[in-house]
């Protein structure tokens, strides 16, 4: 081990004293990456006793791979100081560069899309569906639990204050309104960003490590077509499905709770539901989680 390489090290460097640490290899017979490990630990003791270290004894192989050992290994130098101004300016100029990168790629995004509507897809079929099945099949079930409890929460939250002044019908409306306007398309892009994005990105960084990537750009075959705009158009379109699904999912919540607690009947927080909503908050939610 390296423990012992440098135990015996010191202690050949302390018999040494003064006088040089030299060599006879001429019994010596068949070695190994063991010996290099041994002499590059006998002439680091030997340097820091400043012990003369002579290495004319040893094969011409270990010698040369020694010294190749020596060039391995730089001296540690100090780290740089980085000023108020560096340490400032850094951060904004990585967010500018991130910045273009975005608008590089929402730019080719549209570009790619457009060749798309007009029926020349560069992108593969299977690729599609498997990404559509990603983001939509596979997504239910952590879609349904979010906007579930999100549906139960506002009902509970909203009953506890409109029961003060006997407007518990009224929940009905907040919950239909606040599921159908806001809290399903944010709630269900935020999973759909952690859940489904995430899984695309690791997806896309792993290919990337592999070098997938420049094997596929190698022989000529467009990227952005092959691995982003599948996956984007996927997202895009199941993602006003996800939404119809989660306020119904929502809705349901808020149903739950209000005629377990509030003693609503069914039929009435389903008329007072219909009643406050309406195509126009249908569209903007659609238009929201396709934003």
């Amino acid at each position: 081990g390296t423990r012992t390489e440098d135990d015996a090290a010191r202690r050949i460097v302390d018999a040494a004293g003064s006088q040089a640490v030299s060599f006879d290899a001429t019994a010596l017979g068949g070695w190994d990456s063991g010996l290099l490990i041994f002499l590059a630990a006998l002439r680091h003791g030997a340097k820091q006793r400043d012990v003369p270290f002579n290495t004319e004894g040893l094969p011409a192989a270990a010698t040369k791979l020694l010294a190749l050992t020596a060039e391995a290994i730089p001296a540690a130098s100090a780290p740089a100081k980085i000023g108020l101004l560096a340490r400032i300016g850094q951060p904004v100029v990585d967010a500018g560069e991130e910045a273009l990168a975005v608008l590089a790629m929402v730019g080719d995004t549209v570009l790619s899309g457009a060749v798309a509507l007009r029926g020349r897809v560069r992108m593969r079929g299977v690729d599609f569906l498997t990404c559509l099945f990603d983001a939509g099949a596979g997504a239910l079930p952590i879609v349904t639990i979010v906007n579930a409890l999100t549906g139960a929460i506002v009902a509970f939250v909203g009953a506890v204050q409109l029961r003060r002044f006997g407007a518990d019908i009224l929940v009905a409306d907040l919950v239909g309104i606040a599921m159908v306007r806001e809290m399903t398309a944010l709630m269900t892009a935020i999973v759909m960003a952690g859940r489904t994005g995430g899984a695309f990105a690791a997806h896309i960084a792993t290919m990337l490590g592999n070098e997938e990537i420049d094997a596929l750009q190698t022989i000529g075959i467009p990227i952005h077509d092959y691995l982003v705009l599948p996956r984007l158009l996927a997202l895009t379109c199941m993602m006003p499905l996800l939404y119809l699904y989660g306020c119904a999912i929502g809705i349901f919540g808020g149903f739950a709770v209000s005629v377990a607690m509030l003693n609503l009947s069914p039929d009435a927080f389903i008329d007072e539901v219909r009643s406050a909503l309406n195509g126009n908050q249908l569209v903007f939610g659609l238009a929201k989680s396709v934003a």
